[in-house]
């Protein structure tokens, strides 16, 4: 697969010991969806937010397929995904990705309101008006703090999983 690899511009995103930006959005599973708030999820055990391209695109396969074989599901933490795809989207992608068994959730973000909240939209090129959330990772602590983040500098990339999995690693045993 050949694709040029851009340069994105620096970003105002939330780090580590900032608070973190709040919303609410549908959030999906494999079955139902409905809206909750993200401060909901983190009021009773951290929550890892990862922000995605739209479901389908080939980084949006390969950060789940990620997270799902290196079993992010058992920790004790809430992994939730955002992209721009609408809920039915959402839906087929959980079921093609096998993420029913993990207990992951998507919400959906049309506008891309929250990564401009987070200042990590991305316009898509040739699109005029259109734009989707880069590649990001958040690990929020029950206070809503940010704990750790990771956001992509360059299209396409991934997180280090590694880094990742020990992050979550210090943050449960904090």
């Amino acid at each position: 697969m050949e694709f040029d690899v851009v340069d994105l511009p620096e970003t105002e995103h939330p780090t580590a010991g900032d608070e973190v930006p709040v919303f609410t959005r549908p959030l999906v599973n494999a079955e139902y969806w409905d809206d909750v708030s993200l401060a909901d999820l983190y009021e009773d055990e951290p929550v890892l937010l990862v922000f995605y391209p739209m479901d389908g695109a080939f980084p949006a396969t390969y950060i789940w397929n990620e997270l799902r074989d290196r079993k992010f599901d058992e920790y004790d933490l809430t992994v939730v995904g955002l992209s721009i795809s609408t809920p039915y989207e959402h839906e087929s992608f959980i079921e093609d990705r096998t993420l029913e068994e993990t207990g992951f959730r998507l919400f959906s973000d049309p506008t891309n309101g929250v990564a401009k909240q987070y200042d990590i939209a991305h316009s898509l090129d040739g699109m005029a008006g259109i734009s989707e959330p880069r590649p990001a990772t958040f690990i929020i602590d029950t206070d809503g703090i940010v704990q750790y983040s990771w956001v992509a500098k360059e299209w396409p990339a991934f997180p280090d999983y590694d880094d990742l999995e020990s992050a979550v690693a210090t943050e449960l045993t904090a």
